[in-house]
């Protein structure tokens, strides 16, 4: 499950990955969509994994409920955000072509136990792509902070364990600037106490 930022009343809203086909792991390659005009995006985030299942959680319940943090990058098409030719206005935004596509939720290097983390909310977060940094920030500038972030989850749907929640990513994703990853890039993230994520872009 992948976090946005908020609108004008402070929630968040969410959209999903396919588990079985988007996750994948450190060192695995992510494969750059075969069709033309695929401008493919990283975004580097602090992903929270749940040990404790619940349901309409309060933001002071929910750290008990996290079992551990893993680097993630939530590889976006951002050509695909947008339906060509909507058959009405609620179909105009695919977010499963922008965010589910094969691949697309690199997660790593290794799950870190919540215990071991004393402030999620205070970690270095970092991106490049080639050598060259991209994004470097830390989650204390989420707009919307982690417990908060489950809470909001967890009023939508039961959350169990073993769900991945994507916490959103900091500035500096390709799209401003019209970067977009092409097949032979190097991607890493680095999350302070959490690891380094690897991995490579391939053609499918």
């Amino acid at each position: 499950m992948g976090c946005e930022r908020p609108d004008e009343l402070g929630d968040p809203f969410f959209f999903l990955k396919p588990p079985t086909t988007t996750v994948t792991g450190p060192g695995d390659p992510v494969p750059l969509p075969a069709y033309p005009g695929a401008r493919v995006d990283w975004e580097a985030e602090l992903a929270v994994v749940i040990g404790r299942g619940g349901r309409n959680l309060a933001p002071e319940q929910a750290m008990d409920h996290v079992a551990g943090y893993l680097a993630a990058n939530d590889i976006s098409a951002r050509d695909r955000i947008k339906a060509a030719k909507p058959v009405a206005e609620p179909f105009t935004f695919d977010w499963v072509s922008h965010k589910g596509q094969d691949g697309f939720c690199p997660l790593g290097p290794g799950l870190v136990p919540a215990w071991q983390i004393t402030d999620p909310q205070n970690l270095r977060i970092q991106l490049s792509v080639n050598g060259v940094l991209k994004q470097d920030s830390s989650t204390a500038q989420m707009m919307v902070k982690i417990p908060e972030v489950i809470a909001a989850a967890s009023r939508i749907t039961r959350l169990e364990p073993g769900d991945v929640i994507l916490t959103g990513t900091p500035a500096g994703c390709g799209v401003p600037r019209g970067e977009f990853l092409a097949v032979g890039d190097e991607i890493v993230i680095e999350i302070e106490r959490i690891g380094r994520l690897e991995n490579k872009v391939v053609a499918s």
